[in-house]
């Protein structure tokens, strides 16, 4: 029922069109008065239409909806514009002499059709109209029988029988338009089915996940802060046999921690929840920090950072630790894949409308046509039990998630063994820049 309003709300202008363009056309060839009075007989319909749709959306909205009493109206308001439609084409049909009745039987047939394509939503509806449009047809087709009373070999009969034919052909457009239509509300009800189980199946994951990644942290913090203690030699001289295994276990607690942080950040980016602390910030202090805290971890891998900052302010919005961590992953990424001995450059670049800071490495590149894998979930672009770095395959995505929330974009560009320029866009903001 909802439906049938909504299509006919929406090509109303359309009806209107067809309405108008009919009644030119019999003002013209026949007697003006009457078509534009049926005219009008139908332009009342259709506001009564707009009437009764909007008051089905009061009732809906108050509560207050009942499916007989919108049903009644509607059955009325389709009795008066069939009526009125109807009688228009009577008329016209009337003024013409026998010997066949094109103009009315053809307005007939186009409102007839027109009815069966766009009013199978409620069948009530349609059939009442198409009943009293079968009548009409019905009865131009007998006029001229009924004025000569022609054999059954004349022109008159033929057309009588032709208007039949024709009535069952619009039966059975309307039947097929009535199938696809219930077809394709059960296709909708069963991807709208689909679509609950999957977001059902999507929060179970995310609660799961948020669960699982809390319910280990806590255990996690523990073990790893004996270990750190143990290996730093707090407790006492670890005994040389034992100092290999505890260093490792010491590694991988740290692999372990630095998982469940990264599960922790993809399910809130995932569910929205994700905290973000924007403000006005000048770029070139965000890298400068992320750069000198990274030296470290560049320095163990016998590798060389540099910045290459500009002269000007690099204005942008956003929240600070979260850039912070953008970049971090990009030099940690840049750091692990390059040759040793090999250096990391960062850049930071001001245009008319936006930041830049780009992370280039002379590293091992990336192949082409991986890009998916690349700010994929819990994928790496070597994934083989060969590669040559570690890493929960969650930075990337963590980072594009971070940037598109910042309302940048993130790409790169690369050479197999040539190496590669990772660059974050964001908007220039000058508003309180300085």
């Amino acid at each position: 029922m909802l439906d049938y309003i909504g299509i006919s709300n929406k090509l109303i202008w359309q009806r209107q069109a067809i309405f108008l363009a009919a009644t030119l056309l019999a003002a013209f060839y026949f007697q003006p008065t009457q078509a534009f009075a049926c005219y009008a007989g139908v332009v009342f319909t259709e506001v009564l239409d707009l009437i009764l749709s909007r008051r089905i959306g009061v009732w809906r909205t108050r509560g207050t909806f009942r499916k007989s009493r919108a049903l009644f109206w509607i059955m009325v308001n389709t009795a008066l514009s069939a009526g009125a439609i109807s009688l228009f084409v009577i008329i016209i049909a009337i003024q013409q002499s026998s010997g066949g009745h094109f103009t009315p039987l053809f307005f007939l047939f186009a409102a007839a059709l027109f009815a069966a394509m766009n009013n199978h939503q409620l069948v009530p509806a349609l059939a009442l109209r198409l009943s009293i449009y079968g009548v009409t047809f019905l009865f131009i087709a007998a006029l001229d029988v009924w004025r000569t009373n022609p054999p059954i070999t004349s022109a008159a009969w033929l057309e009588f029988f032709t208007v039949v034919f024709v009535l069952y052909f619009i039966i059975d457009c309307s039947v097929v338009f009535l199938r696809l239509y219930r077809k394709g509300l059960r296709q909708f009800e069963a991807l709208k089915n689909e679509h609950n189980r999957t977001l059902a199946a999507y929060e179970l994951k995310s609660q799961f996940l948020s669960t699982v990644s809390h319910e280990l942290r806590t255990p996690l913090t523990s073990i790893k802060g004996s270990l750190d203690l143990i290996n730093s030699n707090s407790l006492g001289e670890v005994p040389p046999n034992l100092a290999p295994v505890l260093g490792i276990a010491g590694k991988n607690s740290n692999r372990l921690a630095a998982l469940i942080d990264d599960l922790l950040d993809l399910q809130k980016i995932e569910t929205g929840d994700l905290a973000f602390n924007f403000e006005n910030l000048d770029l070139r202090d965000v890298v400068q920090e992320t750069v000198e805290a990274s030296e470290g971890y560049a320095d163990g891998l016998g590798m060389a950072l540099e910045v290459d900052l500009p002269e000007g302010a690099a204005p942008v919005y956003g929240d600070a630790s979260r850039l912070r961590q953008v970049i971090e992953n990009l030099l940690s990424n840049a750091l692990k894949f390059s040759f040793e001995g090999g250096t990391v450059r960062v850049r930071v670049e001001v245009g008319s409308e936006q930041v830049s800071v780009s992370v280039e490495d002379k590293g091992i590149g990336i192949p082409e046509g991986v890009e998916d894998k690349v700010f994929g979930r819990f994928s790496q672009v070597d994934a083989s039990d060969q590669r040559l770095v570690g890493g929960t395959g969650l930075g990337m995505s963590i980072t594009k998630g971070i940037v598109e929330r910042h309302g940048g974009t993130i790409g790169y560009s690369s050479v197999l063994n040539g190496g590669t320029v990772f660059r974050v866009t964001l908007e220039r903001n000058d508003k309180n820049s300085g």
